[in-house]
């Protein structure tokens, strides 16, 4: 009961952390509108505040996974210096109008979160093992809260500024941080590890985690470009004649409802196996990529349950993908190889990011953008289906894989 509750409060904490640092990630993207006006930028300025976070991201991830820091350093003082860095990069923003400060203060956000979230997956997995998957899932529905944050804040009618959100939420990160530095480690500690140049290579060679990678890499094709364009092309559907009043709530409601689809799909997984729960939720969400497109014009009703349906479905799978990592790794590389799957993972999305609105140009308007979507998906879930076949997926979920 003692080892409960202490899970409980780990975990909860850990979850806290994750929301209030997270809310930085798209503290730019909720606002971008007014800090196009205010900044003077372009259309292709305005996408990079979005883009240049998840370039961020990937640098960090794949300097942390080089280094193996979540394998060396304490996970807790890992998590703080984190969060402050992300607090600080976040207002960095605040202090120049120059597009080129601009992007460096979203770069260094996304570089710090690299030291963070990855980090934080790999703690929650010392307190867990029977419910990890569930766990993980929590987490992950923490990022979901956290990403969709600004969005809230923007769909109130508060009369603040742009500025305010990125003070809020740079605020956020420095409450953050001060939850991290009291963690307190979990009792399944995994083998520390000193550096070594071609730890690299060691995750590269391991078929099951490459497997997994590529199950996460077709979901990371989806899951950014819908949240980071869902307000753009909901907006848009609004002009074409949805009756949709608040289209920043919808994108909150839509990114936020997938906390909801973490917390099942680590149920699920925990019960039915990681594999079939992933390829499950990514054919759910690669129908509603599609789908989406038929009810543009609408009914609205239609146009909003596919919209929620796709926002609970498309992050369901997310948790289930660094859990397995976490399972078939080498356990003296399970922060490293968690860090690789997301930089790469990441690194995905900024393409997927960027050829979006492309895509709506070259299709004449929004409506079936999203359709592009859909391809990962269809990839991850073949590489989920395959994984399940080989002989380490019995390592996965306690054997249920």
């Amino acid at each position: 009961m003692k080892n409960q509750e202490s899970q409980f409060l780990a975990l909860s904490m850990t979850a806290l952390g994750i929301v209030l640092t997270l809310s930085t990630w798209f503290s730019t993207t909720s606002v971008a509108a007014e800090i196009g006006i205010a900044l003077t930028l372009n259309n292709s300025q305005i996408a990079w505040l979005t883009n240049a976070v998840q370039g961020g991201f990937v640098i960090g991830a794949m300097v942390s996974s080089l280094f193996a820091l979540a394998d060396i350093w304490p996970i807790k003082w890992l998590l703080s210096l984190g969060a402050i860095c992300v607090g600080l990069a976040n207002l960095l923003i605040l202090f120049d109008t120059n597009f080129t400060i601009v992007i460096a203060s979203r770069l260094a956000t996304g570089a710090s979160l690299a030291i963070v979230y990855p980090t934080a997956l790999k703690y929650i997995s010392t307190w867990f093992i029977k419910c990890r998957g569930l766990a993980m899932g929590t987490l992950v529905g923490a990022l979901t809260i956290g990403s969709a944050f600004p969005h809230l804040i923007n769909s109130f009618d508060l009369g603040l500024d742009w500025k305010s959100v990125i003070k809020t939420t740079s605020l956020a990160c420095f409450i953050a941080a001060a939850i991290f530095i009291n963690l307190k480690d979990g009792p399944y500690q995994f083998k520390s590890a000193s550096f070594k140049w071609g730890q690299l290579s060691s995750v590269l060679k391991n078929r099951p985690v490459m497997l997994a990678n590529f199950g996460y890499f077709g979901h990371m094709w989806e899951i950014y470009a819908l949240w980071g364009w869902f307000l753009a092309y909901s907006s848009a559907a609004q002009v074409s004649g949805l009756s949709i009043e608040n289209t920043s709530f919808l994108t909150f409601t839509v990114i936020a409802i997938g906390a909801l689809g973490c917390i099942f799909g680590g149920l699920l997984a925990d019960r039915i196996g990681r594999c079939l729960t992933t390829a499950l939720a990514m054919s759910i969400s690669g129908t509603c990529a599609i789908m989406i497109g038929f009810f543009y014009n609408g009914p609205t009703e239609l146009f909003v349950i596919v919209a929620l349906i796709w926002g609970f479905s498309a992050i369901a799978d997310s948790a289930q993908f660094s859990a397995t990592v976490a399972e078939v790794s080498d356990p003296t590389l399970v922060g490293s190889s968690l860090t690789f799957q997301m930089g790469i993972g990441f690194s995905i999305t900024v393409v997927a990011v960027w050829i979006l609105p492309h895509v709506a140009e070259f299709l004449g308007g929004w409506q079936w953008a999203f359709s592009i979507l859909a391809i990962g998906p269809v990839f991850g879930i073949w590489a989920m289906l395959t994984l399940r076949k080989h002989p380490d997926a019995t390592k996965i979920a306690n054997g249920k894989r």
